[in-house]
């Protein structure tokens, strides 16, 4: 039985834990909220909804206040193995994200819930997310993006929105008791996020939750080249539908995205057609059309139109003959290698902060490197990742790697920062790493050899 708890405790006071918070208040709901670090700000949120705050740092007071909520709800950067988790479960309380207390909140609708498609993968989610809502979008359906976006589930739960593409990042799916989508893809799998969930396998069963509770009239969209996703659909009470770049029920014949109705879209007429730009449409067609939400024709017109989120990939300049890229959001190996994956010839710019993974994976594309420029924490890993591949130079700072980069690239090249690491060494976030590389390249454009 869907049921939103009367007592919460939400941990983590950034976006989505003011959404929740907030929401929740709005629905008069008791909360207690509490942080890691508290700030005057934080007491100041607290007394503008209503809400009590509980110090961790102060003795007994976490265990008095998990004693007194039925519910923790604790901010996606909170790992399993914080106390605040493990205090939680001693006392029975349920832990769940912001997208399974969203759920049942929109479950208990009175006009009825609102339709939810949702994506997630190692890669891809946050650009097919967007993707989903543009094709929703030309359905003619007031779709919004949420999840793992800017954009709390939570908050839109508030708005006029007729329906939702929900990013489930496996932080929110990790927390989910309930939760399901009509339709949802599962775009892909490789090691990330280790640090936060300790094994490989648990990474895995976060993302498998997704599944856990289809019902035979929902859909379930998975990749055809991956046997460990397919077991997981095949598992699950939902329909599966497959899609993949030659052969699943969503694929490419010749020039067109094809489903088992036949051609759905031109690649010719899409604004960008790299080979994940190409599977990323496949499944969001997927999902869009398999749930009844949506088309061909939306489809269509949508690839026609999307304009892909920065930092992925995102072009930034052309500098004597040599593009150059800003893919600052490939914060795994994994999500490198899509990028060295798209090109013939390649001078890279990599490293930061390491998840825990293993970067040796980045060196899988050795026929299309020119050379590596290292930075950050781990330009030491960087550079044996990529030892006998290829020419390996390290840089200080963004202004040196950029500069190295021009002057080893060749006319035809393209350089890419795509950094198989988190920024947080340099930088507070992967935007302002892109942001700080798009900014050095424009500098350098301004002079000449």
């Amino acid at each position: 039985m869907t049921k939103v708890s009367e007592s919460t405790f939400v941990f983590g006071l950034a976006v989505a834990g003011r959404a929740v918070a907030s929401s929740l208040r709005k629905r008069d709901i008791d909360v207690v909220v509490g942080d890691d670090k508290l700030t005057d700000d934080h007491y100041s949120f607290a007394q503008s909804i209503g809400a009590r705050v509980v110090d961790i740092a102060q003795g007994g007071e976490l265990q008095q206040a998990m004693s007194s909520v039925s519910v923790l709800c604790p901010a996606p950067g909170v790992p399993p193995s914080h106390a605040v988790i493990g205090i939680a479960r001693e006392n029975g309380v349920s832990i769940q994200s912001e997208i399974e207390i969203s759920y049942r909140i929109n479950q208990l609708r009175s006009t009825g819930p609102r339709p939810m498609v949702a994506i997630t993968g190692t890669d891809g989610k946050t650009t097919t997310t967007f993707l989903v809502t543009a094709i929703l979008r030309a359905a003619g359906l007031r779709a919004e993006a949420v999840g793992n976006t800017e954009v709390p589930l939570i908050e839109s739960l508030d708005t006029d929105a007729q329906a939702f593409a929900v990013e489930c990042s496996s932080f929110r799916l990790e927390h989910t008791e309930l939760f399901r989508a009509q339709a949802s893809a599962w775009l892909n799998i490789a090691p990330d996020h280790l640090d936060w969930h300790g094994t490989y396998q648990q990474y895995f069963d976060a993302k498998a939750k997704m599944w856990a509770n289809c019902l035979p009239t929902d859909v379930a969209v998975a990749p055809i080249d991956d046997v460990n996703i397919l077991a997981v659909a095949r598992a699950s009470a939902a329909r599966m539908v497959t899609f993949g770049a030659t052969e699943g029920d969503y694929r490419v014949v010749g020039d067109e995205l094809c489903g088992p109705l036949g051609p759905i879209a031109k690649i010719s007429r899409m604004k960008r057609s790299l080979p994940h730009d190409i599977t990323n449409a496949l499944a969001a067609a997927a999902v869009c059309i398999e749930s009844g939400l949506a088309n061909a024709e939306h489809v269509a017109h949508a690839l026609e139109q999307f304009e892909n989120a920065p930092h992925r990939i995102q072009f930034v300049s052309e500098i004597d003959g040599v593009r150059w890229f800003n893919d600052s959001k490939a914060t795994s190996p994994h999500a490198a290698s899509v990028a060295l994956r798209a090109f013939d010839s390649i001078v890279l710019i990599a490293g930061g902060k390491n998840k825990g993974l293993d970067l040796s994976q980045m060196a899988c594309e050795p026929q299309r490197m020119r050379a590596v420029v290292a930075i950050g924490a781990s330009a030491e890993d960087i550079a044996r990742a990529f030892s006998g591949v290829c020419t390996v130079v390290k840089a200080e700072s963004m202004t040196a790697a950029v500069a190295q980069a021009r002057g080893l690239a060749r006319a035809g090249d393209v350089v890419v920062l795509s950094p198989g690491c988190t920024s947080y060494d340099w930088y507070s976030n992967y935007g302002e790493r892109g942001d700080d590389f798009m900014k050095c390249v424009r500098e350098q454009s301004g002079k000449h050899r």
